[in-house]
């Protein structure tokens, strides 16, 4: 698994049960879905930030993006490896 991927997915992740903690907040309020979420939103962000910083060793610029809530890691899978844009060359005709 390439380091774009794997922040990619944990990122997703981390965003995702952000979203749903808020909506539930905003909505019905329920505390089970908080006590469940909260922790997994948790580990999320936690696991965003170590692997930037472990995936990324010297590029300072990463895992600092990855220290943004909610949308972070999916910022530092940005960073991380820019996809080149497919030329000519690479198009098989």
């Amino acid at each position: 698994m390439s380091p774009r991927h794997l922040l990619q997915v944990i990122g997703s992740v981390e965003l995702a049960t952000l979203a749903l903690m808020l909506l539930n907040i905003v909505t019905v309020h329920t505390p089970t879905v908080s006590r469940i979420l909260g922790p997994v939103h948790g580990l999320a962000y936690t696991l965003t930030v170590l692997a930037a910083a472990l995936v990324m060793r010297r590029r300072h610029r990463v895992w600092l993006i990855a220290l943004v809530p909610g949308i972070g890691g999916l910022l530092a899978a940005r960073v991380a490896a820019p996809e080149p844009f497919a030329t000519v060359s690479d198009v098989d005709l």
